[in-house]
């Protein structure tokens, strides 16, 4: 095993709630406070902007292959796509059963996969295991994986053949290969993190999946089969995380505590671009 990098950020934009599920998009880093129920970009400067505001949580972000966005509604498991009008309900995701749909990716077709916790968290419930959703972009669902162990932070390969999710209760990457429809066969194990619980996730352009570790003050760099090669060392916990900047080579990670305006946008250079999906 090679040595580790440790590396430490600097702060973008503070005062946030909770910040999550950041994406790079237009040469912006959009992401949801998820408990101020909004979505928000930043730039490079730390000019922000509302995009939207809801009554209810949020969570996932993603767009469609003619910009739409589409955001996970987490309050009441639905999925919304932004339209010129207003915003819309793509499909209603209670059907499922689920429990606090949370983080997604969206595929270069517009197809989206979401994650949900699978029991209620928020009030101590018991631990139970839960699925995976695909949603097409005419709002037709199906599941695509059962048994997960809260599906969490996700990302897509370049060559769009191997989808890599986080299953934060277990402790482990998890990967799948994608058919043609969307299906996913082939699950493995990518890695296991032992004591790391993984959050959001991002590929780089070498392979390596950089995931946030709440409860460590980390994000860590991990090669398929556990291998840590970097660690990202933050003051707060952090929740996610996502490449970007006009390289890509731009380390965003959204930290908070339970502290109210203690969330932040941090940063880091690191030397290996993103790649893939989201």
């Amino acid at each position: 095993m090679s040595k580790r990098i440790t590396l430490r950020t600097e702060v973008l934009l503070e005062g946030l709630l909770f910040p999550e599920s950041p994406r790079w998009h237009d040469d912006k880093l959009w992401f949801v406070d998820m408990d101020s129920h909004k979505v928000l970009t930043v730039d490079l400067n730390g000019n922000t902007e509302t995009i939207l505001q809801r009554s209810e949580q949020i969570s996932g972000l993603g767009w469609l292959p003619d910009n739409r966005l589409l955001v996970v509604s987490m309050g009441d498991n639905t999925l919304l796509r932004l339209d010129p009008e207003g915003v819309n309900v793509v499909t209603d995701l209670n059907k499922f059963n689920t429990e606090f749909c949370n983080d997604l990716v969206v595929d270069k077709k517009g197809r989206a996969y979401i994650g949900n916790f699978g029991f209620d968290y928020f009030n101590g419930k018991t631990f139970a295991p839960t699925k995976l959703i695909l949603v097409e972009p005419n709002g037709a669902a199906r599941v695509v994986a059962d048994n997960m162990a809260f599906p969490n932070g996700t990302v897509i390969t370049p060559d769009d053949k191997t989808l890599i999710i986080a299953e934060t209760f277990a402790a482990r990457l998890t990967a799948f290969d994608i058919t043609e429809d969307g299906s996913l066969t082939n699950r493995r194990v990518w890695a296991s993190l032992r004591s790391l619980a993984p959050d959001g996730i991002c590929l780089d352009a070498e392979g390596g999946i950089w995931v946030a570790a709440p409860g460590r003050g980390r994000v860590v760099r991990v090669l398929e089969g556990g291998e840590i090669t970097h660690i990202v060392k933050v003051e707060n916990d952090a929740y996610a995380c996502m490449l970007g900047g006009p390289d890509r080579k731009t380390l965003f990670v959204a930290t908070s505590k339970h502290t109210r305006n203690a969330g932040r946008i941090e940063f880091v250079k690191v030397d290996i671009p993103g790649a893939g999906l989201p």
